[in-house]
């Protein structure tokens, strides 16, 4: 048999698929000895097993049939009933259940969205770096995604206004960015929605890291001073488990219908066994002890990371100590490729997420992004310093 070996032609669409980076070099870790500060993984040590094994049993004795079953699209009503209040107490966000979609983790929220507001050749606006997962669940949609020069406080206003003319909408991440950490000022957030107003450009806002501060709380998100040009993306992977799977989606009334309309084509449901054990977890209030330990937790090993650095790579990097999330940014010397450096890194027994996967336009190569929250202090150390033993030589 010569030519096609199956029958099957694939889409467009498919063709602008492409591995995840980040999974690709998780599989690198896994090899004995590997000291990963790669992959944005919660730390296991971090997820409250008993909790989760005690509301699974009370969920299957006192309402299994329901548990099993197929569910409505939109979620759970008691969860979308606690993320609203939730919502609304903690970051003043004035929303009302009928806008809370349940959503199988904020990753398919960010497909979701993509799916009703992209057209082939629609033009997006995302910061300078961003996301890796937002730009994969766009691509496919055929955009034109346009990237906003930003600094240590996101997207620089003068620079998204200019921008702003006939994009679909601007992607952000106020609250310590995933890859760079970080966070919007009171002043930032006030500028970017003033844009947003004057310029009728719609916002699509990531929070998954919102909880994870360190110091002090972030200011109140974007949502909450523009409600009806913000689409809210939120997540329990950081402060539950990954596993779970949930996320919701707070959309303006006007859009939602389209959303849900997405969602049963997508996956008709979320789990419903998954929504109701969080829900029997959540409804404890077990979260007001359990995320404060987790900050805790993760803030000693930023503090290690930070020491760290300051021991090993001062004049070889640049970075800005992250005041919440997972992650630090760093900046090399000119010249330094971070991805031809990460095979000797890995020799060296350690492993980093090069940056350039995190640009939607123009990548530098001589960035690169390090986890804390999986590694031990002691395994920071080492694993830092193996780094810096590279990039000197790389240097050298």
């Amino acid at each position: 048999m010569t030519g096609n070996p199956h029958p099957f032609t694939l889409a467009r669409r498919a063709e602008r698929m492409n591995p995840s980076i980040i999974r690709e070099i998780l599989k690198v870790t896994e090899r004995p000895g590997i000291i990963s500060l790669a992959g944005g993984l919660p730390s296991a040590d971090t997820f409250p097993v008993h909790a989760m094994r005690e509301a699974a049993a009370r969920v299957l004795t006192d309402a299994p049939r329901e548990a099993l079953q197929y569910a409505a699209s939109e979620g759970f009503a008691p969860l979308r009933d606690w993320v609203a209040a939730h919502l609304s107490e903690q970051h003043g966000m004035d929303i009302a259940p009928s806008q809370v979609l349940l959503t199988t983790g904020s990753q398919q929220g960010l497909d979701l969205a993509a799916k009703i507001l992209i057209d082939e050749g629609s033009r997006l606006l995302v910061e300078t770096p961003t996301y890796l997962g937002a730009l994969q669940a766009f691509t496919p949609y055929e955009p034109l995604i346009q990237a906003v020069d930003s600094d240590h406080e996101g997207p620089l206003p003068d620079a998204l206004a200019q921008a702003a003319p006939n994009a679909r909408f601007a992607y952000l991440l106020p609250n310590f960015q995933n890859p760079t950490g970080h966070v919007y000022s009171e002043a930032r957030r006030e500028a970017i929605v003033a844009v947003a107003r004057e310029r009728a450009l719609p916002l699509l806002e990531d929070n998954p890291y919102g909880d994870l501060w360190y110091d002090a709380p972030p200011p109140r998100p974007l949502a909450a001073r523009h409600p009806q040009g913000v689409l809210y993306l939120g997540s329990f992977s950081k402060v539950l488990a990954p596993g779970l799977r949930l996320g919701y989606v707070i959309a303006p009334p006007a859009i939602y219908p389209k959303l849900l309309q997405a969602k049963q084509a997508a996956d008709l449901h979320t789990s419903i066994l998954n929504q109701r054990i969080v829900y029997e977890v959540l409804r404890t209030g077990m979260l007001e002890s359990h995320v404060p330990s987790i900050r805790a937790r993760y803030k000693v090993q930023r503090d290690a990371m930070q020491a760290s650095l300051e021991r090993h790579l001062a004049g070889v990097a640049q970075w800005v100590k992250p005041v919440g999330g997972m992650f630090f940014w760093l900046e090399l010397r000119e010249g330094l490729d971070a991805v031809a450096l990460l095979p000797r890194a890995v020799e060296a027994g350690m492993a980093y997420v090069p940056g350039a996967a995190f640009y939607a336009q123009a990548p530098r190569a001589n960035t690169l992004r390090l986890s804390f929250v999986t590694a031990s202090p002691a395994q920071i150390e080492t694993g830092i310093a193996a780094l810096a033993g590279v990039l000197k030589a790389a240097q050298s």
